[in-house]
């Protein structure tokens, strides 16, 4: 029986996870963020706080990502943490879409699944998503810029190296969404027809 996934890629700040999340729990389904890292790092026995620090990041060709004595374990020596982390990633995204309906944020999960998902993009502008975050994290104006340029930046840099795609090309998506045009309920009433409906075509 096939499986109804939705992946939901997301400009920092543009509320995608939030959406995703409730969107999960109006469908009943699984949500996964930073549950993957969790499977990740059982299945790879590396510390989950060691994934975290690369989670959505390309390796830097000139240094170890993590400078750690884990990297340097012979299992990783020459296998940065990214490359593990996106490699078993991938094995546990296409392992989800073979046995449960469910959400996955991020992750390059639309291209690793490509029509076999609803692939989803959320974005809002730029002067918008400084203002989520400053009040989502209590930030100062300069802070929250400094912070949605550069997890964007890591974002789309990951997301580039691993399936040569343009992260910001939005002909690869279903769907293409601005969350600072609708309230969260009316994104996920949206995306929730699409799921039951199952009418998209890739």
């Amino acid at each position: 029986m096939s499986r109804k996934i939705i992946t939901i890629n997301r400009t920092y700040g543009s509320n995608g996870r939030l959406i995703g999340k409730a969107l999960a729990e109006e469908l009943g389904i699984h949500y996964y963020d930073k549950e993957l890292l969790k499977i990740t790092s059982e299945q790879n026995d590396i510390p989950y706080e060691e994934l975290l620090k690369v989670d959505e990041k390309r390796a830097s060709p000139w240094r170890y990502p993590v400078n750690d004595p884990y990297q340097m374990n012979p299992q990783f020596r020459f296998d940065p943490f990214n490359d593990v982390l996106f490699r078993t990633q991938s094995e546990v995204i296409e392992s989800l879409a073979n046995k449960e309906d469910c959400v996955i944020i991020g992750r390059c999960a639309n291209q690793i699944l490509g029509d076999r998902c609803i692939s989803v993009f959320i974005h809002a502008p730029y002067e918008e998503r400084v203002k989520t975050v400053m009040a989502r994290l209590d930030r100062t104006e300069k802070s929250a810029r400094a912070m949605i340029k550069k997890v964007d930046k890591d974002r789309r840099s990951y997301y580039e190296y691993f399936t040569d795609e343009k992260w910001l090309d939005m002909s690869q998506y279903n769907l293409c969404i601005d969350s600072s045009r609708f309230s969260q309920d009316e994104i996920v009433r949206m995306l929730a027809a699409m799921f039951r409906e199952d009418q998209y075509i890739q």
